[in-house]
């Protein structure tokens, strides 16, 4: 990023706010930008949301449903997406026509459920043929015919899921899995099927295996709709671990597949199955146990590109195969020894013209073509920007994608022809964040648009028309919402006080923000890919509501974006190969520093925390930067990667070396726990099968052998995501989060 793009502030209602010091170039970013320590018009005396953490967890939320699954019909006369208007938790299928501007609810089943039950409805709808719509619900597969009657189909069939509609619109395919085993052992389950769609014949199977540890996990049509492309993965070999734990009155065990580094790993394969005769063929790899990122058949059908890595993901392979004969060539290969991310995407250039691959091969992650195999791929775009994914056009040549182009904490929408040139922001002037869904003949997107302001919401963009204002098709939120004063946000640039590297940081201001004072302050929930403009920042967790409550009661909130984070390049990132728990708990400190050093933390009043990888990170800077922080939360934390999901060696690498085991050991709360002298609160379901209960238990037994105090928050039968798994347990876990801050922070004498 330029130092000119230091300041960005974000517009709400009552006030803008800028975070530091600078200007906003011409163009890229809100009109209006002040200076933290300037007072805001307006803003004099304002409370701030008064709202309590049971009033902002609601089961009717204040901040709305937001709309997700939208799907286009083959002509693109309309889009269906579920949604919930009164901000329930049930979704029913909505469709919106670009044609007409017209929204209407097909579906009412969300009327009967109360919103206390929390029950989640449709989970997926796709168009038929004559107005008709097939949905899932509760795993069960059903047809809306065009009169709004619904039957429920395939009624021998348990967890029916990944509907698609061939590309000609006959036929319906899906996967089916295996149904709940009464002795909670292990059960996957994955079976292929088709379906007819105009005579509504029982579906016949295509792919699968009695053992529902193979199981077909992902497909994709031909365009010809002849054949499917699919992947299956082999679990056989991995470990099974029981998870003991006791619940609802009774010893329990949730018995999961779980390899830890050095295990058995799932081997994956790529096939193509013919509909007509269901002939199938296999496509094999070197090594069946490595990685498989992308695959997909040419327009033609008669070659298949799978787009893989080694498990370190360390080198980038993509391998061309002739389907009819199953001929093997190596089309790309990269390798880099210090790389940790695999954010590569690839797909077939128009008229099977070759591939167009997404690496960051020169630094940044950008596209390329590349026509024959062992060809250098030619640069479509460049710069000291990256790009998150893309779609192809063939009619029309181009690339549409999402980028970081305007700002790094953005995601705009963008085109540039195959053959390079001038890149086109396709996206309105608004700052934030999109999510599109194209129509079928690229005139159209569903877009999922939101910012630090606002809540997500469905738009309609005329992608004829660029940078035009797109068409609103939602209101999400309950009126309350509007009623609320909530916090300004905005971003702040500083540099590593480790290495000087740029790093960039969300900062939350109270309402009443006063200049003069200094705050305590919230580093968190720490994580990787942290910073972006949306409501809630990073989403994976519910903490908009907590943070906006930290906020009210006069605490500021930061978030970084850590080393290891996509969008500021591979040199940025890989500062963190081999290096959890000490580069990115170097980046927390230097955004508290940068708070300190500008007056506007209070520095004997900071607190942090996390929730798994974000666990990790709290416990290691409670332990290697006693002091720095007040005290720490660390939600379900990863105290020992010899534990983790072998996908990590991507950064902590092989559980093999001269260097071991001191590297794992270096890298686990577990082993470097006796440094904690700060209060610490863990937070744990017992049922995790992410990160073991019993990890935590071995952490507070050295803390306890070593008398040293924490505070051991136990829910019993939650899963990895804890504060996500119902309004009851959400709210009293963030009380007391809430109760623990302000004693051992806001309060700290």
């Amino acid at each position: 990023m330029k130092r000119s793009q230091v300041v960005r502030g974000i517009a709400q209602s009552v006030a803008v706010v800028a975070l530091l010091a600078g200007t906003v170039p011409a163009g890229t970013g809100p009109a209006r930008a002040q200076r933290i320590d300037t007072p805001v018009a307006g803003t004099a005396g304002v409370p701030g949301t008064a709202l309590s953490i049971d009033d902002l967890y609601r089961f009717k939320s204040i901040v709305g449903t937001e709309p997700v699954g939208y799907s286009w019909a083959a002509d693109g006369s309309a889009v269906l997406f579920l949604w919930n208007d009164e901000g329930a938790t049930f979704q029913d299928i909505w469709s919106f026509s670009p044609v007409t501007g017209r929204k209407t609810r097909l579906t009412f089943l969300g009327r009967e459920s109360k919103p206390e039950a929390e029950a989640h409805g449709i989970g997926q709808a796709v168009y038929l043929d004559r107005g008709r719509i097939a949905f899932t619900l509760g795993g069960q597969l059903h047809i809306r015919e065009a009169n709004g009657t619904i039957a429920r189909v395939e009624a021998d069939k348990q967890a029916i899921r990944k509907l698609a509609v061939s590309p000609d619109g006959t036929k319906l395919a899906f996967i089916s899995g295996s149904p709940v085993d009464p002795k909670n052992r292990v059960t996957l389950g994955g079976v292929l099927w088709v379906r007819d769609v105009a005579s509504g014949a029982t579906a016949r199977k295509l792919v699968g295996d009695d053992d529902p540890k193979v199981y077909i996990s992902d497909f994709q049509w031909s365009d010809d709709s002849r054949a499917i492309a699919f992947e299956q993965d082999d679990d056989r070999l991995m470990p099974e671990r029981d998870i003991l734990y006791y619940a609802k009155g009774k010893a329990q065990n949730n018995r999961v597949i779980r390899a830890f580094p050095g295990d058995e790993t799932t081997k994956a394969r790529v096939g193509v199955v013919t509909l007509a005769g269901g002939a199938t063929k296999f496509y094999e790899r070197p090594d069946p146990k490595h990685h498989i990122w992308g695959y997909g058949l040419s327009s033609d059908g008669k070659r298949l590109f799978v787009s893989g890595s080694d498990m370190e993901a360390k080198e980038h392979t993509i391998y061309v195969y002739d389907v009819a004969s199953g001929a093997r060539e190596t089309f790309y290969q990269l390798a880099e020894p210090h790389h940790i991310r695999p954010d590569w995407q690839v797909a077939w250039a128009p008229g099977d013209d070759g591939l167009i691959i997404l690496t960051d091969r020169d630094g940044w992650a950008h596209l390329y073509h590349q026509k024959t195999a062992g060809a250098a791929p030619r640069a479509i775009t460049s710069g000291k920007w990256e790009i998150a994914s893309f779609e192809v056009d063939r009619a029309n040549r181009q690339l549409y994608f999402l980028s970081s182009q305007s700002y790094l904490a953005e995601r705009q929408v963008y085109r540039v022809p195959v053959a390079g040139g001038a890149v086109e922001r396709v996206s309105g002037p608004a700052a934030g964040t999109h999510k599109p869904v194209y129509s079928p003949d690229f005139r159209h997107a569903a877009d999922w648009f939101s910012d630090d302001m606002t809540p997500p919401e469905l738009y309609l963009a005329d992608l004829t028309k660029p940078g035009a204002k797109a068409v609103q098709v939602t209101k999400s939120p309950l009126p309350a919402f509007y009623q609320q004063t909530w916090a300004k946000v905005g971003y702040v640039e500083f540099p590593s006080h480790v290495d000087g590297q740029n790093l960039l940081g969300r900062v939350m201001l109270p309402a009443n923000y006063d200049p003069a004072k200094k705050y305590p302050v919230i580093v968190g929930s720490v994580y990787s890919d942290g910073v972006q403009n949306q409501w809630g920042g990073r989403r994976a967790h519910p903490t908009w509501g907590i943070d906006q409550y930290f906020v009210a009661q006069g605490y500021i909130v930061l978030t970084v974006n850590l080393r290891g984070s996509w969008g500021q390049g591979r040199a940025h990132n890989q500062a963190q190969h081999h290096s959890y728990g000490t580069m990115d708990i170097n980046d927390l400190e230097s955004g508290v520093r940068y708070l300190v050093g500008k007056g506007y933390a209070d520095p004997k009043r900071v607190g942090l925390w996390g929730s798994s990888y974000g666990g990790l990170m709290t416990i290691m800077s409670l332990a290697k930067k006693p002091g720095v922080y007040a005290a720490g939360i660390a939600g379900a934390p990863a105290t020992n990667v010899w534990h983790a999901y072998p996908s990590q060696m991507w950064i902590m690498g092989p559980p093999t070396g001269p260097d071991m085991p001191e590297r794992y050991e270096r890298q686990s709360p577990l082993y470097q726990v006796q440094g904690v002298k700060d209060p610490l609160m863990i937070i744990h379901g017992t049922r995790d099968p992410v990160v073991l209960y019993s990890d935590t238990v071995a952490l507070t037994e050295k803390m306890i052998a070593n008398q040293q105090p924490f505070e051991l928050v136990t829910l019993p039968g939650a899963n990895h995501g804890w504060d996500n798994e119902g309004t009851v347990q959400t709210r009293f876990a963030f009380k007391k989060m809430a109760e623990f801050f302000d004693r051992n922070v806001k309060n700290k004498q």
